[in-house]
């Protein structure tokens, strides 16, 4: 067995400890913006091609006390990097620290690929080339009070980047807290009970292609091309063609039972023809009804008697934009209760003030972060 390091926005602890038990995963634990677990490395990939809710997998390589320059030098040249990497490879290194002597996170990527390519020119005059851009190896290192731990990022690159979105808004909404809003808002039992999913300010649709992969068991990594594993030395070609192709044949088999049971819209027509095309790219354009109309003109599609309204609203970050703020969510609180008798409701507040602001009692309440914004979402029975 192996530790690795699942990495996701804060807040969605819980919920991803649960999804990586359900993966395989063992010892499970809970930490900050992440969690900690074990197994083997079919459950690393798995966590990698099926994870809707972390944003990166780590393998732990080494821990060391880094309070000085040498100290860090000396612990990134103890791994022995031909076992993961060789000479002609390329590489890149992501930096953290937190309350450590060594306060530059710049200049800690330069001196781990300093202790890494001159581990290779001693040993054979060459030296991998340093490449930002889907590199074969990530390395990626945290310094938080003067102890490092330096682990190889198996995901490459953030695991909420699904490889749909040809297009987005001004401010996306994350895959990964997509993911955590459809979960908390109950979505996959009320889909297995036969009811839909409406977002009335859908954006690029990020929520409700995220709610038909969900429903469709189509792994959120499936049509990523780029993974941070690829080029590893140790990466094992046959478990991942077989783990994909699996993944491939109930991604078919979902998609052929899935029911047309998702709606949007917005008042931007942009953003619906952005909603379209990013729903052509997920394969599941055929299963949506997007129309252009603003929220408080929201109403059950004829036949459709329960299901969830999800929304993102806009939280008046801009410039200008905060005061109109509270009206309109006041309007969207006004219309679930005029019309949505008999679903559930899940809004993501911009804060507490602007929750409140909707003339309705939320069941439950969830913070969640957005980027590094701290939001609320609200539960409506």
């Amino acid at each position: 067995m192996t530790a690795f390091f699942a990495s996701c926005p804060k807040g969605l602890e819980y919920l991803l400890k649960d999804e990586l038990v359900a993966l395989g995963a063992e010892d499970v634990h809970e930490a900050l913006s992440g969690v900690r677990f074990t197994g083997t490395l079919e459950t690393a990939y798995r966590a990698c091609l099926w994870s809707r809710l972390a944003s990166r997998v780590l393998l732990p390589l080494a821990e060391f006390d880094a309070a000085t320059d040498e100290a860090l030098y000396a612990g990134v040249q103890s791994v022995d990097w031909s076992t993961h990497l060789s000479e002609r490879a390329t590489l890149a290194v992501d930096a953290h620290t937190t309350q450590s002597k060594l306060n530059h996170s710049q200049f800690l990527a330069q001196r781990v690929k300093d202790a890494m390519v001159d581990q290779f020119r001693q040993r054979t005059g060459q030296r991998p080339d340093v490449v930002t851009d889907e590199p074969d190896v990530r390395i990626n290192v945290r310094l938080r009070r003067d102890r490092a731990t330096l682990s190889l990022d198996l995901s490459g690159s953030p695991l909420h980047r699904r490889g749909w979105r040809e297009m987005q808004g001004e401010a996306p909404l994350k895959e990964n807290l997509a993911a955590a809003m459809l979960l908390r808002g109950g979505w996959p039992q009320i889909y297995a009970e036969g009811g839909a999913l409406l977002d009335p300010m859908c954006g690029s649709g990020t929520l409700l292609i995220e709610g038909a992969w969900m429903a469709a068991d189509v792994a959120p990594g499936l049509h990523r091309e780029y993974f941070g594993f690829l080029g590893w030395a140790q990466h094992d070609i046959a478990l991942w063609k077989r783990l994909h192709e699996e993944a491939r044949t109930r991604a078919e088999a979902g998609l052929r039972a899935l029911r047309a049971c998702f709606f949007g819209a917005d008042a931007d027509p942009r953003m619906v023809q952005t909603a379209k095309r990013n729903a052509q790219a997920a394969g599941v354009a055929g299963f949506f009804t997007l129309d252009r109309h603003d929220a408080s003109h929201a109403a059950p599609p004829p036949g459709v008697v329960r299901g969830l309204v999800i929304t993102n609203p806009p939280y008046g970050e801009r410039l200008g934009q905060r005061e109109q703020m509270p009206q309109l969510y006041r309007a969207l609180g006004e219309t679930l209760r005029a019309h949505f008798a008999g679903w559930r409701a899940a809004v993501l507040a911009g804060d507490a003030e602007l929750g409140r602001a909707m003339p309705l009692r939320a069941d439950k309440k969830y913070t969640l972060y957005n980027g590094a914004l701290e939001t609320v979402l609200l539960i409506f029975e």
